[in-house]
């Protein structure tokens, strides 16, 4: 059985890069989430900077992962616990040079043809605050 990660009750699979935005099955897409940290208020489907702590870890991870300029699909099937018909279907629109995919053409797949920064995250803080002074 799946545990939450943040208080060990059992869990549901919730996926950073959420399908809707073009996220795939893979271990590095999950975290495992209870309900009330999953769905709840405070979990990541209704905070913001919380979905988007979890999208810029999962980024910085497959930057760590991935150190080389170009990879080729049996390293990015070992290395990312893809299956290699996933790989192929994930990047057909990706040029493969000789030497294999290029490193920032699969993470910004991976992410959902998207790019996370700390701004972003600061920027949803501010919104957070505003919103919540314009309650008060």
């Amino acid at each position: 059985m799946l545990k939450c990660e943040i208080c060990g009750n059992p869990a549901d699979k919730h996926h950073i890069v959420y399908k809707s935005q073009g996220g795939i099955e893979f271990p590095l897409n999950f975290r495992y989430l209870c309900t009330h940290h999953h769905r709840g208020k405070t979990g990541p489907h209704k905070n913001r900077r919380l979905d988007l702590e979890y999208k810029l870890s999962m980024q910085r991870k497959l930057e760590d992962i991935l150190i080389k300029e170009f990879y080729l699909v049996e390293e990015l099937e070992s290395l990312l616990k893809i299956n290699k018909g996933m790989i192929k279907r994930l990047f057909k629109e990706y040029k493969q040079s000789d030497k294999g995919y290029k490193r920032s053409d699969i993470i910004f797949k991976l992410m959902g043809r998207k790019k996370y920064d700390e701004n972003m995250i600061l920027e949803s803080k501010i919104l957070e605050e505003v919103t919540f002074k314009t309650r008060v």
